[in-house]
């Protein structure tokens, strides 16, 4: 153990320790309240695993207060946490505390497997970089998910609001159905709508709520859709057709889409063909024969 791993050691210890006493006291006291008042026995157990997730996610929240960051980059990772899907106030702090926690982690992996034993400067700057980019990888995986979700449900979402408007119900009652009868098989894009509803409810304008939900989403399959909702609202065109005639616009691009990469698929071989297959191939087919002639160039030159 070097004077290196020996120093964080005692440094990650004293962080946790601290941690521990700051913000997990209140979480003790409400365990020790619940103790000397018996209840019932399931919602108690219920509880007690909601405090302990909000208690580490209280001590990973403050983490955040670690890291220096300004207002715009606030701001540019919410809105990446809100294309995720993570809309609450707590999520910024979380994220920023993972950016610290993680770091911390694989640095104290490090140290336990004895990886850092020969090197231990550079592998503690691999790790606490990796641990640092982490949180930003796996936010881009969600984002990219979530996006992926969106855009392939966005075709049954538009096929049930033509059913709701062509029975008789408006575009916002059919937006409203259309979010309540997805909620199971879209998730994704149901909670986006149900968004769209409840700013609208709350006396925003059409227009506004779906631009909203275009810019909320980034996905240009429903930026352009919204453009196609605000021309036929101002030019009162119908909407059901609208919404038919580009749902299938949208089934045709997904079938090209999938034509596409099929086509890349021939291309996308060749370098593992080049790679791993041909040497194989070219190894079985004239080893024999370098082996054979090998042997009888060997016997030539002894006679």
């Amino acid at each position: 153990m070097g004077l290196l791993g020996f120093t964080f050691l005692v440094i990650f210890l004293l962080i946790t320790s601290g941690g521990l006493l700051l913000f997990y006291r209140e979480a003790m006291l409400k365990r020790l309240s619940a103790v000397m008042t018996p209840r019932d026995r399931q919602g108690t157990l219920q509880n007690t695993i909601q405090q302990t997730g909000a208690s580490f996610g209280g001590i990973v929240g403050n983490l955040e207060r670690i890291l220096p960051k300004s207002q715009a980059d606030i701001s540019i990772v919410q809105q990446r946490l809100i294309r995720a899907g993570y809309r609450k106030d707590s999520a910024v702090n979380l994220f920023y505390g993972a950016k610290v926690l993680v770091p911390v982690v694989l640095c104290l992996l490090a140290f336990l497997t004895g990886l850092a034993r020969n090197n231990a400067f550079f592998v503690y700057a691999i790790a606490a970089g990796l641990g640092y980019m982490a949180p930003d990888f796996w936010l881009s995986r969600m984002i990219s998910s979530r996006q992926a979700a969106i855009r392939l449900g966005l075709a049954d979402v538009l096929d049930l609001m033509v059913i709701c408007i062509e029975a008789g119900l408006s575009v916002d009652q059919a937006t409203s159905r259309t979010a309540d009868e997805l909620r199971r098989g879209q998730p994704a894009i149901s909670d986006e709508l149900g968004l769209v509803v409840l700013e609208q409810r709350a006396g925003r304008a059409r227009s506004e709520a779906w631009k909203e939900f275009a810019d909320r989403t980034g996905v240009d399959s429903v930026r352009n859709l919204v453009s196609v909702l605000v021309q036929s609202e101002q030019l009162g065109t119908s909407v059901a057709k609208t919404l038919r005639i580009h749902s299938e616009t949208l089934r045709t691009q997904r079938r090209q889409r999938v034509e596409e990469q099929a086509a890349k698929t021939t291309i996308k071989l060749v370098f593992p063909l080049v790679l791993f297959i041909f040497p194989s191939l070219f190894l079985v087919t004239l080893g024999p024969a370098i082996i054979i002639m090998s042997e009888s160039f060997h016997k030539y030159l002894s006679q």
